[in-house]
């Protein structure tokens, strides 16, 4: 069976980051990935919001470097689950990430992040904190 997502967006806000009991690092943030398709009465673009987890040092990277209207890749596997809210069940879906790349250039707060094109996994293929001098173009 496989249960693999590949997603491209912008975060909707800033990474909120925290800590369970035991230590472990745990970030939680929203992408917006656009359908491809404008909405026939409105002519806006339609996007779905899909909320992404990551967890350890993968999730402290995310919370340092990424702010809202970031462009990033997201690679993971959807997680459900559900949990009881006024007598209600409710059910939720995430994106549990097993690697982001930050895929635009900028400064955290001006829509980008700091550690420019830096892949959080350890993938010795993807350039890590390159500088504008580092690159031949």
């Amino acid at each position: 069976m496989l249960n693999k997502v590949i997603l491209i967006g912008r975060l909707v806000r800033d990474p909120e980051l925290r800590y369970t009991p035991n230590g472990k690092a745990v970030a939680n943030f929203t992408l917006a990935v656009d359908r491809g398709f404008k909405d026939k009465e409105t002519g806006e673009s339609q996007a779905d919001f899909i909320r992404i987890v990551t967890w350890d040092k993968q999730a402290e990277l995310c919370a340092n470097n990424l702010a809202k209207g970031r462009l990033v890749a997201v690679e993971g596997s959807i997680r459900t689950g559900s949990y009881e809210k006024d007598g209600q069940k409710v059910y939720t879906t995430d994106i549990q990430a097993t690697r982001v790349v930050f895929l635009d250039w900028g400064d955290k707060g001006v829509g980008g992040g700091g550690n420019n094109n830096a892949s959080t996994t350890s993938d010795p293929f993807t350039p890590q904190n390159l500088e504008d001098d580092d690159i031949p173009f």
